[in-house]
């Protein structure tokens, strides 16, 4: 993947793009990282970064980026198919990974908290917290 691909995908987009990606992200996310999370290395940085996006003390703008790096995260077809294992997650940590970036020192550590409590719970009883 080039920059100039993650950089289309992670641009915030208008208020109806990020209502519809949230509600994208509050259907999909956690059903899917409970599929995967075994799969990945950045399951703790993925959370971290739901759990920020949710924050509604998250500027709108950081929001807006999450919400297109989740979003793309929890697509059933993207760059490299998810059912190559741990490779066909490179595009998905390419995308968390500049995504963290763009919205560095916004993740605070009650979201990284938030995501290891959610991480050492049990898979089926993890819900979609708002």
């Amino acid at each position: 993947m080039d920059d100039v691909k993650i950089g289309e995908i992670l641009l915030p987009g208008d208020e109806e793009t990020q209502d519809r990606r949230e509600k994208q992200v509050r259907a999909k996310f956690w059903p899917k990282l409970k599929r995967v999370a075994a799969s990945i290395p950045f399951s703790r940085d993925l959370v971290a970064a739901y759990y920020c996006a949710m924050d509604p003390r998250t500027p709108t703008r950081v929001r807006g980026i999450l919400f297109a790096a989740l979003a793309y995260f929890i697509l059933p077809l993207d760059f490299l198919p998810d059912v190559f294992a741990v490779v066909g997650f490179t595009d998905d940590m390419a995308v968390i990974a500049a995504a963290l970036r763009m919205i560095q020192g916004h993740i605070a550590d009650r979201h990284y908290d938030a995501a290891d409590k959610a991480l050492a719970q049990d898979p089926d009883a993890r819900t979609n917290p708002t």
